[in-house]
């Protein structure tokens, strides 16, 4: 960095005196150009060496003087376009902001309310939304969240609307469920489950006494070999219940069994909050996103399949 800043003292020190001569046409042609290339080279290495070095000024530079020799060219083959090269160069500068940093109307903004020059505002709507696409369709990550990536986060940038949230649990929760009488024997249970009943297939079942829910039990709960003979259902309840109420959503359902660690979970109405009206289990959740990938993949191939024909 010191080698490069011999050669262009430019390059050195924060760098918005450049910013100003090139954006008011005092700083152009080759002279310009040389030191853009220079001033890449030198941020490139202090950035590479790990030092906290800054991207604002260094981007605004390298953009203002691409857009200004690239204003130069402009007018040099096409005087007719009427160009302006501080204006190319204003754009230039938002543009590189706009794709490095994946903010393109923070970066029109930022540009127009520093100028105050009505004139710029079209050319930087479209030289920053370019700037922007091109970015996102070559680029994972953009400057800002690159060093997070590389140390191994998760950096997300689009945005997706949650299915689990857009389902409510009575859409999926409101089924039959096998419930257990607070009452009954462990032995007479047990005897149940081995025989060939419809409810054999079933994990856990919610525990009522007189139509009121009590707990919620596991098929491991109602074998344990180690329960002494004589015992109730309701003996094998360990907890209170955790409920999902019909009109939440999947996603407060799948919360709601991570924080309890269960896998399924008594559905009740809120003004019933005792009375069981169905059950909503992992798997319920897991097919509410295969219906999304079904419904997905179903678009995909109506996007890409032949057109109907007319007046189909």
């Amino acid at each position: 960095v010191g080698v490069v800043g011999w050669w262009s003292p430019r390059t050195l020190g924060v760098g918005y005196t450049n910013i100003e001569d090139i954006l008011s046409g005092r700083f152009v042609g080759t002279a310009m150009l040389v030191f853009c290339v220079l001033k890449f080279v030198s941020w490139s290495v202090a950035l590479g060496s790990g030092t906290s070095g800054g991207t604002l000024a260094p981007l605004f530079t390298l953009g203002g003087g691409l857009g200004s020799g690239l204003g130069l060219l402009a007018m040099r083959l096409a005087p007719g376009l009427g160009v302006d090269l501080r204006v190319a160069a204003l754009v230039g500068m938002a543009a590189i902001f706009a794709g490095a940093s994946r903010a393109l109307l923070a970066s029109v903004v930022f540009a127009f309310e520093t100028t105050r020059q009505p004139l710029g505002l079209l050319p930087l709507l479209g030289g920053c939304a370019a700037a922007y696409l091109v970015s996102a369709l070559l680029m994972r990550h953009s400057i800002m969240t690159e060093k997070l990536a590389r140390r191994g986060g998760r950096v997300l940038t689009e945005y997706g609307v949650d299915a689990l949230g857009q389902v409510l649990v009575r859409e999926v929760g409101l089924k039959p469920v096998v419930t257990l009488d607070a009452d009954r024997s462990l032995e007479s249970v047990r005897a149940w489950l081995l025989s060939d009943a419809a409810g054999t297939r079933h994990q856990g079942f919610p525990v009522v006494k007189e139509g009121a829910l009590l707990g919620v039990v596991t098929r491991r709960d109602l074998v344990d070999g180690q329960a002494p003979e004589g015992r109730r259902v309701r003996d094998v309840v360990r907890r209170p219940p955790s409920v999902a109420y019909e009109d939440s959503s999947l996603r407060e359902a799948a919360d709601l069994m991570v924080e309890e660690g269960v896998g399924r979970l008594p559905v009740v109405r809120r003004e019933t909050p005792s009375s069981v009206v169905g059950i909503i289990t992992r798997s319920d959740l897991l097919g509410a996103h295969r219906r999304r990938l079904e419904n997905s993949r179903r678009r995909e191939r109506g996007l890409g399949g032949p057109l109907p024909a007319r007046g189909a």
